[in-house]
């Protein structure tokens, strides 16, 4: 068994905050110490109550989800003798009712777009091998309910 940790710190200071007019900032700190500004999603807590240049919980979920892919994705085609020279994903997380009737993250979607060089690239199929691959074996996708999907960009 693995643990991983973080502290989420949120601090009143000096508002009222019976108000319900505090501020959702706040940091996260990784076990490694790094310290990254959090705050609810500007779409859930109007501004000024967040920060839309914090990151919210529904970003770092589609973020987890997109980067256990991509680390997965590398150390296959790294196996497969494939040399990728750049991974981008410009992942989207779909926010609405579930079949609970309940708020969640319904839908992620990936669109990961590699780029090869050498003598052995992939063939589509090899591409598409990997990628549900990577699907399969993402500790993050194992482990939520939402429907996760990889379009990759070709």
């Amino acid at each position: 068994m693995s643990e991983y940790t973080t502290e989420v710190l949120w601090e009143r200071g000096d508002q009222d905050f019976l108000d319900k007019r505090y501020s959702r900032r706040h940091v996260i700190r990784f076990d490694g110490g790094i310290e990254v500004p959090g705050s609810a999603s500007p779409h859930v807590v109007p501004v000024p109550m967040s920060d839309p240049a914090a990151v919210d919980p529904e970003e770092a979920f589609v973020a987890s989800l997109s980067t256990c892919h991509m680390l997965w994705f590398l150390g296959l085609a790294a196996k497969a003798r494939f040399r990728v020279d750049r991974y981008v994903d410009n992942a989207v997380g779909v926010m609405e009712k579930n079949a609970e009737g309940r708020i969640a993250i319904t839908v992620v979607t990936m669109r990961p777009h590699v780029t090869f060089s050498g003598e052995r690239l992939p063939t589509r199929e090899e591409l598409d091998h990997l990628h549900h691959a990577a699907h399969d074996a993402c500790y993050i996708a194992n482990s939520v309910k939402s429907e996760v999907r990889c379009e990759p960009v070709y």
